[in-house]
């Protein structure tokens, strides 16, 4: 099946453009001349105009292709009439060839100097003036169209900006709020210019056990977003047919098997999602090809370790009656884990080089929470464009009171 693009689309739609030839001659012998030479040419549309006076009005009127000038004619200096053409507007880029009756260097460069694109004695030969006015007139339609292209290929970046702006809004309006009670959490959220399909989550799956998650699906744009929205959707209404929503494998099955990336347009997603227990104070975590969580865990503050929350599974949709396996680790006192995306840590720093997990890990385990590592993380980056990818950043906070 052949794929449509944008640049298709809008080539097929550009302007079919005639070539139209206005002749300005004062002598109505020549316009004659010049109309038999081109009556039996079906594809150009001859105009022919005495009043050089009125020629700044009939250009502008007619649109041509190519205009043909005199140079000696009275009322008006042909030279100067040149550059009249060069500086309106709508006729500046028009291509201009001058008849003159004399072949003399210096009145040729005169007129090149004054915006003249071409030079004929006339009256020329028939087949070099058709060719001369298909050629110039050939230039000038492309170059239309070219313009043309562009308005429209701003006008379609300027309404799939709107889109994805609007739909990173509404990425932003599902996403949860702040906990300040028992359980705290906070986060961050920085969609990229072409949005990504991060999104994420969290929720009490009965009074002992808490959800926690964040996915990332391949690819940018609107149709990444809708992934991401309708995987998170089922994770938040517990709609997954024979699956055990207190179990991080089972949840990543039933996931694999809703959402195979062959009817997801060959899109598929990473996530991690783990279910805390109030009661046994642990986590249990299971990962689909997404990056380790990290857990900070211990006694205190300052007498903790950490810890990388990781299994070896695939990526949700990749293979079809994938077994995803879960693990589970017991908490200390102090505890507080870290998910994300791989926007967070996929960032060039000044030098060129990207980021290693292993300092990005180690940023994590000795920030103040959310906020400074997005502090650390732009001035590792050198500047405050836009990310490359969508940033995500969750922090949960399970310490026991």
């Amino acid at each position: 099946m052949k794929v449509t693009t944008v640049k298709d689309k809008i080539t097929s739609e550009l302007t079919e453009h005639k070539i139209k030839v206005l002749l300005i001659d004062d002598q109505k012998i020549i316009g004659e001349a010049v109309r038999r030479m081109l009556v039996d040419e079906s594809d150009i549309e001859f105009h022919f105009l005495q009043d050089p006076t009125k020629a700044i009005e009939t250009a502008n009127e007619l649109t041509p292709t190519v205009i043909l000038q005199d140079l000696v004619m009275p009322e008006i200096d042909g030279l100067m009439l040149v550059k009249f053409f060069r500086g309106n507007e709508s006729t500046k880029d028009i291509p201009l060839i001058v008849l003159s009756s004399k072949e003399e260097a210096k009145t040729k460069a005169e007129a090149f100097a004054r915006g003249a694109n071409d030079y004929l004695v006339k009256l020329p030969d028939k087949i070099e003036l058709i060719a001369r006015i298909r050629y110039h007139s050939k230039g000038y339609i492309n170059l239309l169209q070219r313009n043309e292209a562009h308005d429209a290929m701003i006008a379609s970046q300027n309404a799939l900006k709107e889109e994805i702006a609007e739909a990173a809004d509404y990425v932003r309006s599902l996403l949860p709020e702040r906990l300040n009670n028992g359980i705290k959490s906070d986060w961050k959220f920085i969609p990229s210019t072409t949005l990504g399909g991060d999104s994420f989550g969290y929720h009490w799956i009965d009074e002992d056990n808490f959800a926690i998650y964040l996915l990332d699906v391949c690819g940018h744009g609107v149709g990444a977003a809708l992934l991401s929205i309708s995987a998170m959707n089922v994770l938040r209404s517990a709609s997954l047919p024979d699956t055990d929503f207190r179990e991080p494998g089972s949840v990543l099955t039933g996931l694999n098997n809703a959402f195979p990336m062959e009817k997801q347009d060959n899109k598929f997603f990473t996530i991690w999602y783990g279910v805390y227990n109030k009661i046994n104070h642990e986590i249990k975590f299971s990962s689909g090809g997404h990056p380790p969580a990290v857990l900070l865990t211990g006694e205190s503050v300052d007498n903790h370790e950490v810890h990388q929350l990781f299994n070896k599974n695939l990526a949700i949709g990749y293979w079809p009656d994938f077994q995803f396996k879960s693990n589970s680790i017991k908490l200390g006192n102090y505890s507080k884990v870290f998910i994300y995306s791989d926007g967070c840590f996929e960032v060039n720093q000044p030098d060129g080089d990207m980021m290693s997990m292993e300092y990005f890990i180690d940023l994590l385990s000795k920030s103040e929470g959310v906020d400074d590592i997005l502090k650390q993380i732009r001035e590792i980056k050198g500047d405050d464009d836009p990310f490359d990818d969508d940033y995500s950043m969750l922090e949960v906070d399970l310490s026991k009171s």
